[in-house]
């Protein structure tokens, strides 16, 4: 039930619950104004006040002709410093607000209509300053007891905050658009200023100084809002900038008061970075320096700062891209111009010994044959390299035209994917061509072609070790394309974007040698695109890579009789293919020497390996391998006396080499001499502080060579003379030569093997009794090369010939590899292995201890089981337990191609 309005003389009643405001109301002196003593007052006007006081919403009544003010405690902080205004007319206390009132009140009052004004501005002078202020108002006609309208009845809301901060946040929106939009320094940070210049009520005048490199303090950049003259044009520091403004003239707010205050705010790019600039920001006057105020400010500065570290990042990037792209320019040109040189003493060397090779008579010694040989091939290579620099320059320079003829595209790139056939089968690997015809004619640069053709074939046998190649052509519409797959190695994800721009070379790829220029695959690019072609790649580690060449069939530049004849491969393009051959041969040993002393050549290219063992195969036993991997192996089985290595190769280099060599004391006194193309004091310290013995720049003169190889080999003797070197027989030592954990091996149960017959031959057999062995070892790689070196030693003291001793070895090796990759979830972390020698017969058994794994067609070896049938005859018997593989060859059956020793 409501109460009863309250009523009578005493005024305890009417303002009780009304806090401070009743407080007052009760307190004044309303007998000396219109509305006369509280007993006099009309229930109506007691009724408004009683509801003003109790409403927890800013509320005021006005009252009378003099419009008195009755207001609640929520509506004190509205007026601010004007409080308390209770009694007293507000026309008196807020004379700067009521021409923005009196309009909405006069229509309340004279239509008896209430008005709704959502942000309404009022230049309130709550705080010493005349304030921009927002308020929701409404206001409704007060009436009296006999109807009349006696005052005015309003509610209101103060949404300054609201109004204020959104206007904020459409400026920062601004500056973000106009700042992202990267150009020119100075345009930008003008541009943005411009921007300020719309949010004017937040941000009167804007003066930005950016730092000039090379010079101290900042310059101004951009002025808005003030006269520039007015304002330094450098600072020191931002001390220097003046935060009292008045001088500037600069009028700002709603209200046009002049500016008199400014903030200086660093523009830093990081939390603690030194500033790369200052903002000098002009503050209204009709709003107070608060918390919101100065995050806004921080926010502009925010946007300065991060729009300049962009366009000066972008400004680095440009010149950095432009600085590559000079260098690239001048190394193209430097290359064109040392290869246009080179051309000239190419011809005065290359022809004279083609002339000699090609004369019959007289007939050549087999050793000067060879050597020249030796010479022509590298004089190729070389020529080689100087066709395809000039290339590179012609495209470069804009002179590179081809000349399209039409051209049976099919039959051309067979016979050059044909070339290449003897490289890949000497390299174990597969190559597989379908160039079915295209249907019509191709219209290309023969010359171009076969240059993508061959750069393409001669990557893919660089970088594929197993599996095989894959080359297709076929038509696609208007356009014919080109794929090159394989099964190599494959190229990590972030390579790709750069592995057709020039001199790049993808690091730490494992390929069969470390050469080249890193400008196969640029020009392959390059000259597609010459034709209105492209070309892409599609790579995963592990699994192979494949090229995709897309050309247009194009419409042919010259129309001659020559143009109608067949084509060819080049000798240019037969050289690089036969390159290739010879690269991808088996190192080899040389026949022991009786009086010699071991030296290891390591090197990845065949000619090098082959012409350092000529020159050291007179006067030491030689062996050779093509990469610091399969050195360790070698040295793991049978350590040299002196080591010779080149610096740059694949897999495992010269350096990491020498690293192991040196942390293995089994290995740490071998003499190392290190080999390289990298001439100079820096390659040569670099070498000596890595702890080589000796360091050799190519090219060297073989006296010079041979002279060092045997001092380092004496200085080696008389070492072990004083303190013998361990030697690394032991599992730990292959464990730290492969950089591969081994363990022991758990159990070795061999018949030690009776000696060979006094009268035998080098490599003859013996007519002893049954030798056999049998070995457990874990199931690691690190285990492979041990078992080479124990099946090697019972094969050479029961009388094995060598050559056939190599064919066992190969096939048990990669019999016990298939065991260590291919075996899952074995019971027992072993493989098993045992060999015996009787009866005119080699049996050796691999047994591992877990499930066969088959793997998928692109990851098939392709020539495991090749090597292993070469040797004999093959069984594998898979089971539960695990897989037997077991070897069988015959003693009497002579070695392919090697005459009985």
């Amino acid at each position: 039930m409501l109460s009863d309005l309250p009523t009578g003389t005493g005024s305890a009643d009417l303002f009780a619950g009304g806090g401070e405001a009743g407080r007052l109301m009760a307190e004044f002196d309303w007998a000396s104004t219109s509305v006369g003593p509280i007993e006099a007052w009309p229930d109506s006007l007691r009724f408004a006040v009683r509801t003003v006081l109790v409403s927890r919403f800013p509320t005021i009544v006005l009252w009378g002709p003099d419009l008195l003010q009755f207001y609640n405690d929520a509506y004190s902080p509205v007026i601010g410093a004007k409080h308390p205004a209770i009694g007293k007319d507000i026309r008196l206390t807020q004379p700067e607000t009521w021409d923005a009132l009196w309009p909405p009140i006069e229509h309340a009052m004279t239509t008896l209509e209430a008005s709704w004004l959502p942000g309404l501005l009022l230049p309130l002078e709550r705080a010493g300053y005349r304030e921009e202020t927002y308020f929701t108002v409404s206001h409704a006609p007060a009436f009296d007891d006999g109807g009349r309208v006696a005052g005015i009845h309003a509610i209101c809301a103060e949404v300054t905050g609201e109004i204020v901060g959104a206007r904020r946040q459409r400026l920062l929106h601004d500056l973000s658009t106009v700042g992202g939009q990267l150009g020119d320094e100075q345009e930008t940070v003008t541009a943005m200023c411009r921007a300020l210049a719309v949010g004017s009520l937040d941000v009167p005048f804007a003066a930005v100084y950016l730092s000039v490199g090379g010079e101290d303090g900042f310059r101004r950049v951009s002025v808005e809002g003030c006269d520039p003259e007015l304002l330094p044009a450098r600072v020191r520091s931002p001390g220097e900038l003046p935060d009292r403004v008045q001088g500037l003239s600069v009028s700002g707010g709603p209200f046009g008061d002049s500016v008199t205050e400014a903030v200086v705010l660093p523009l830093t790019t990081t939390l603690d970075g030194e500033p790369i600039g200052l903002l000098l920001a002009g503050k209204t006057p009709n709003r107070a320096l608060d918390d919101d105020y100065r995050s806004f400010y921080a926010l502009v500065a925010g946007q300065f700062a991060s729009a300049v570290g962009n366009v000066r990042t972008l400004e680095a990037e440009r010149r950095r891209a432009e600085s590559l792209a000079e260098l690239d320019r001048a190394k193209t040109t430097f290359f064109s111009d040392v290869s246009h040189e080179l051309r000239t003493p190419l011809t005065l060397l290359l022809g004279p010994i083609h002339d000699v090779l090609e004369d019959s008579e007289p007939v050549l010694p087999a050793d000067v044959r060879e050597q020249l040989e030796l010479a022509m091939r590298n004089g190729q290579r070389l020529q080689r390299l100087v066709n395809d620099l000039l290339d590179v320059a012609g495209i470069e320079a804009g002179s590179a035209t081809p000349v399209r003829v039409e051209t049976d595209v099919a039959t051309f790139t067979a016979d050059l994917a044909g070339i290449f056939r003897a490289a890949t089968e000497r390299a174990g690997l597969r190559l597989s061509v379908d160039c079915p015809p295209l249907g019509r004619a191709a219209c290309v640069d023969p010359r171009m072609w076969e240059k993508i053709v061959v750069n393409l074939l001669g990557n893919a046998v660089k970088y594929t070790f197993v599996g095989g190649i894959d080359v297709g052509l076929r038509a696609d519409g208007e356009q014919f394309v080109l794929t090159v797959a394989d099964t190599g190695v494959g190229i990590v994800a972030e390579e790709l974007p750069q592995l057709f721009q020039r001199f790049h070379r993808v690091s730490g790829a494992t390929a069969r040698t470390r050469e080249g220029t890193g400008i196969g695959l640029a020009l392959v690019h390059e000259l597609a695109a010459l034709h209105g072609g492209s070309v892409s790649v599609e790579s995963e580690p592990g699994r192979g890579s494949t090229f995709t060449v897309t050309m247009p069939f194009g419409t042919p530049d010259a129309v001659d009789e020559a143009a109608a004849l067949p084509v060819r491969p080049s000798e240019a393009a037969r050289s690089e293919a036969a390159s290739w051959e010879h690269d991808t041969s088996r190192p080899s040993d040389q026949p022991d020497t009786p009086s010699g002393a071991g030296i290891l050549v390591v090197d990845d290219n065949a000619d090098m390996r082959a012409y350092l063992t000529r020159l050291l195969g007179p006067h030491w036993r030689v062996r050779t391998t093509a990469n610091g991997e399969e050195a360790l192996a070698a040295i793991v089985e049978d350590a040299p006396d002196v080591v010779l290595t080149d610096v740059m190769m694949p897999r495992v280099d010269g350096f990491e080499l020498l690293r192991r060599l040196r942390a293995d004391p089994a290995t740490v006194g071998i003499p190392v001499i290190m080999l390289t193309a990298r001439a100079g004091q820096e390659a040569s310290i670099e070498g000596l502080e890595a702890g080589a013995d000796d360091y050799l720049a190519k090219p060297f003169r073989a006296p010079e060579l041979l002279a060092r190889v045997r001092v380092a080999h004496e200085r080696a003797g008389a070492r072990r003379m004083a303190t013998p070197p361990p030697r690394p027989e032991t599992n730990a030592s292959v464990g730290r030569l492969t950089g591969r954990g081994a363990h022991p091996v758990a159990t070795v149960r061999a018949a030690p093997p009776r000696p060979r017959s006094p009268g035998a031959a080098s490599g003859a057999r013996s007519a002893t009794g049954p030798v056999s062995a049998e070995w457990r070892f874990p199931a690691a790689a690190s285990s492979i090369p041990l078992l080479r070196r124990q099946l090697r030693t019972l094969l050479d003291g029961a009388g094995v010939h060598p050559d056939r001793t190599y064919d066992v070895l190969l096939a048990a090796c990669e019999a016990a590899t298939n065991a260590v990759e291919h075996a899952q979830d074995p019971r027992e972390p072993f493989v098993d292995v045992a060999a015996t020698v009787a009866e005119g017969r080699i049996r050796i058994t691999v047994r591992d201890h877990g499930q066969w794994r088959e793997r998928a067609p692109s990851m098939d070896r392709g020539r495991g089981s090749t090597l292993m049938s070469a040797a004999g005859q093959i069984t594998a018997t898979p089971s539960p337990e695990g897989t037997t593989v077991v070897i069988s060859s015959s003693l009497s059956d002579e070695p392919s191609g090697t005459a009985a020793g």
